[in-house]
C-alpha cells in the first residue's frame, strides 16, 4: 500500500517545521521543511520510498541529506525494522521538547505485522515509563541512549 504524504504542507505546519528547524538551529530550506512538516503530519513512520514517492520532484540524495539532518538535529528519528527497511517519524516527543540532551529515540513502537506500518507510542517516552523500568530493573546508574522496544501485532484498519 502506498503511503500518503501530502505533496505540499498545510500553511501551519510549514511555520512548525520551520520554526522547530530554526529552535534547533538548522538552516532552513525547502526540503528540510517539507520533509519535517511532512513527518509532523504523518500518522506513522514512512520510509525512504514512501516519502520518495510522495516528494517526487526532490532527488533522493537531497531527501536522505534532509531525512539524516533532522536525525541529527533530533527532530526526527530513524526506526529500524525487521525487514530491514528503515522508517522515519518525527514524533511528538520532538515537536513537545528540543531539549539539547534530548536528542535520542527514548520511545516504543507498534509494527503491524499485516500491513507493516509502524507508529510511535510516544506516550510511554514521555512519561518516562520506559526509562523508570530500565531503573527498576538494573539499578540506579544505568542510561539508555537508544530503545529499540517494538510490541507486534494488527493494526485497527487490519484487525477487522
Amino acid at each position: 500500500m502506498k503511503a500518503k504524504i501530502p505533496a505540499g504542507p498545510p500553511a501551519d505546519t510549514a511555520a512548525k517545521a520551520e520554526s522547530q528547524l530554526r529552535q534547533a538551529s538548522v538552516r532552513i530550506t525547502a526540503a528540510r521543511v517539507n520533509v519535517l512538516a511532512a513527518l509532523l503530519d504523518a500518522p506513522r513512520a514512512f520510509s525512504h520510498q514512501d516519502m520518495q514517492d510522495a516528494f517526487t520532484d526532490m532527488d533522493r540524495v537531497t531527501l536522505y541529506r534532509a531525512l539524516d539532518c533532522l536525525i541529527e538535529a533530533g527532530l526526527a528519528h530513524k526506526i529500524a525494522g525487521d525487514d530491514r527497511v528503515f522508517r522515519y517519524s518525527a514524533g511528538t516527543e520532538h515537536a513537545a521538547s528540543l531539549d539539547p540532551e534530548v536528542k535520542h529515540h527514548q520511545h516504543g513502537h507498534f509494527k503491524c505485522t499485516r500491513c507493516a506500518k509502524v507508529f510511535c507510542l510516544d506516550s510511554i517516552g514521555e512519561a518516562g515509563l520506559l526509562r523508570d523500568a530500565l531503573e527498576e530493573s538494573l539499578g540506579k546508574g544505568f542510561q539508555s541512549h537508544d530503545i529499540e522496544f517494538t510490541i507486534k501485532g494488527w493494526c485497527a484498519d487490519c484487525a477487522q
